[in-house]
This record gives C-alpha cells, structure tokens and sequence, in this order.
C-alpha cells in the first residue's frame, strides 16, 4: 500500500464517542505510516475536551492488524507524527494512562504487534467465528517487542503467557477469553451492537468519574511500566539482527509474508511446519 494512504479512518460517533477504523490494504500491517496516524491521534484524543471512549475496528474482516511490517518496520517516514519504533513503549503507555477509555473490537486474526495494541486497549471484545490472536515471534526468531510479554504475563498468567509465546501459535476467541487475552468472545452477528451500545453507554456519562474510575483501576491492579516495555522493544531489535533471524525472515517472505495468501491467513500453522537445527 502506498504510503500516501491513510491508515486510520476516524469517525466521531458522537462528541464523546470516537471509532478509529484500521485500514491498510493488502493484509492490515502495523507500518510506520500506521504508527505516525496513532501518535498523530493521541495528540487529538488529548487534546479534546469532549472525548470519553475510543473503540478500535478493521476495515477487513479477515485481519484486525496481522503484524509489524518487518521489511520496512526501522523507517521513519516524512509525516506528521513519525517516530522509530522505539518510541511505541511511550506509545502504548500514553494509552493505557490516558483519560479515555479505549476498546478494541477485533474481527479476524491480531497477531503480533496487531494483538499488542489490542492489549494496549483497556478493553478488548472478540469474534467467536472470526478472531484469531497469535503472538508468531518465536516462530519467527524474534520475540515480542510490542508489551505482549508484559500484558500477557499480567492477564494470562505466567504459564499460559509463556504457552502463547513460545507456542507461536493461533488461538481462537474462545481460548482468548479463557486465558483472559479479551474480556469476552462474542457471536459476530452481535459483536458491532454489543460494542457500540457500551461505547454510547460510557459515553452517556459524566467524564470526570470515568477519568478517576481508570486512575484507580490502574493504581490498584498496576500497568507494566514504560521501562519493562522499552526493554522487551530492544530485545526485540536486537533479535531482528540475528543471522539465523534473517536467514528466516527471508524465507518466510519468499513464501508469502506480507502477502494476502494462505501462508499468511493460516501463519500460526505454517510457522510450526519449519524444522530448525537441533529439532
């Protein structure tokens, strides 16, 4: 997609009630375009006066946000809002102490860096038939670099975070909620009304409790910090430098990474297929 086209399309429901729609053609990447849309739409969310909810959906049905853009993922474009990759801790710190509440409303597969700013989101609502969350990156060679090893610590617990880490594997929305990865798993006939009604109802109220409300929240069952983010973030950086990583990647492109087709619509299986050495 040509990084002349917009990321984000934001729509304001109401004065207090905003839908951000992720759109990024061929399959949904997380890019440094996107990043510079989502820095650019904090500064606005911060700025207004009237904001009380943000709900995040996709355009595409089959991807909420499949990954980071490994090719092109260390640029930093000439936009507004542009920023490395290392600034995505404050990032999605910035999120989860703002004043507004955030959802995300996933329909089809987050994985990655696309599941790392679900979790980033105070509240996540899932497709029973149509969600698929996967964290990839072990299968990969890499590891999180995003907040999932933290988020996923803190909601799933350690054995099952390490499950979904070093598994690498697709897990569907019902095994999601299970574990705590999003508050609930809805029949996706009735996922776009269940999260449209909360957001007006949370909207409907007044801001100043809703703000305090989310300050305790946080207080009492604590955020990972900023530095545990950055620290995940360089382990990631530095795992991309890895021959074995590289070597990996490249493969992993030539069969279809990045690209509408099987390998990415089912990558969870196909990244289990691969056999290292020693295996």
């Amino acid at each position: 997609m040509s990084k002349d086209h917009r990321r984000l399309r934001i729509g304001k429901k109401t004065p207090g009630y905003w839908r951000v729609t992720l759109n990024n053609p061929p399959i949904n990447l997380y890019d440094p375009e996107m990043f510079a849309e989502l820095r650019v739409l904090m500064d606005q969310i911060e700025e207004d006066k009237d904001i009380k909810v943000v709900v995040f959906d996709s355009a595409d049905p089959d991807y909420f946000i499949s990954h980071y853009d490994i090719v092109r993922g260390e640029v930093v474009p000439d936009l507004p809002g542009a920023a490395p990759f290392s600034e995505w801790p404050a990032f999605v710190t910035g999120l989860a102490q703002s004043r507004v509440i955030s959802i995300a409303k996933v329909r089809g597969r987050a994985r990655g860096h696309g599941s790392e700013l679900a979790l980033g989101c105070d509240m996540r609502f899932a497709s029973r038939e149509k969600a698929i969350f996967a964290k990839v990156e072990a299968g990969s060679a890499v590891v999180p670099g995003g907040g999932a090893t933290e988020w996923l610590t803190a909601l799933a617990g350690r054995s099952r975070a390490l499950e979904i880490i070093v598994g690498a594997d697709d897990f569907d929305a019902i095994t999601a909620e299970m574990y705590g990865w999003v508050n609930r798993a809805l029949p996706d006939a009735e996922l776009d009304g269940f999260v449209d009604n909360f957001a007006r109802r949370i909207a409907r109220f007044e801001k100043r409790p809703l703000e305090l409300a989310k300050k305790l929240v946080n207080a009492r069952a604590g955020i990972p910090s900023e530095a545990e983010r950055r620290s995940s973030n360089q382990s990631f950086v530095t795992t991309t430098t890895w021959p074995e990583t590289q070597a990996l990647i490249g493969e992993m492109l030539q069969n279809g990474l990045q690209q509408r087709g099987d390998f990415e619509l089912r990558l969870g299986h196909h990244v289990g297929l691969r056999t290292s050495a020693g295996a």
